[in-house]
């Protein structure tokens, strides 16, 4: 079976979770995703199946969208509320809707970031997150990314619903580190959804309920293979 499968991905899990789970509840042999999403996020996750993982480096590079909560006077070690509390400044209170606008526009468009050390990325082939849950700190090269759109859907201090549009490698746990670091106050993530991974839509998906309720039979209506014999003609 191949093609390319969106799922809602839910809290708690990971994604080597979810693409486990559609391995052996559909007696698929190859299954893969195409972008890593953290336990605590929610959201689109890209599954591909058979011949349809030899796409996931070409789809991994395209842009993403998401809906986030930042929570503003704290910060934590991983940026979001998974993460231990490294400074607690608890003073928002000289954050406005205004001044919170004038400091993601700092943060649009072509900017460095620095990854965090809970990332797969590698350094001297061992991933970040596997050094920093033994202590270890390494130091990182900022790298270019685009922050295409970010904008502010509402503000209830200490919390703000926050819509980033972004280009792949962004880490919107270190964009709201960094904006509350801008504000002097701190802040994380303490809700994240994928809304969109290249063309593939939260509208696209399908929850991991109702793939427990399905039988292999019902898979193949799932799948996007319209898209999957698009994206053939890259590799």
């Amino acid at each position: 079976m191949d093609g390319i499968l969106i799922v809602d991905k839910p809290q708690r899990m990971t994604s080597h979770d979810v693409v486990d789970f559609i391995r052996r509840k559909f007696k698929i042999k190859k299954v893969g995703h195409a972008g890593t999403l953290d336990p605590m996020a929610t959201g689109v996750l890209v599954v591909l199946l058979g011949r349809a993982t030899k796409l996931s480096s070409v789809l991994m590079n395209t842009d993403k969208e998401y809906e986030v909560i930042m929570s503003l006077g704290k910060r934590t070690d991983t940026g979001d509320a998974d993460g231990r509390i490294i400074a607690d400044n608890g003073d928002y209170s000289g954050v406005t809707k205004e001044r919170l606008e004038e400091a993601m526009k700092k943060f649009t468009g072509r900017i460095a970031q620095t990854p965090p050390m809970m990332s797969a990325i590698k350094h001297k082939g061992k991933k970040l997150y596997e050094l920093a849950r033994k202590g270890i700190e390494v130091e990182r090269q900022p790298r270019p990314i685009i922050i295409k759109e970010l904008t502010l859907a509402w503000f209830k201090a200490p919390d703000a619903m926050l819509n980033v549009k972004c280009s792949k490698g962004t880490y919107v746990r270190v964009l709201c580190d960094d904006i509350g670091l801008d504000l002097g106050c701190g802040g994380f993530v303490s809700r994240i959804k994928r809304l969109r991974s290249g063309e593939f839509s939260i509208k696209d998906a399908v929850s991991l309920e109702d793939l427990k309720n399905m039988g292999r039979d019902d898979l193949p209506r799932l799948l996007k293979n319209e898209n999957y014999y698009k994206f053939r003609a890259y590799r």
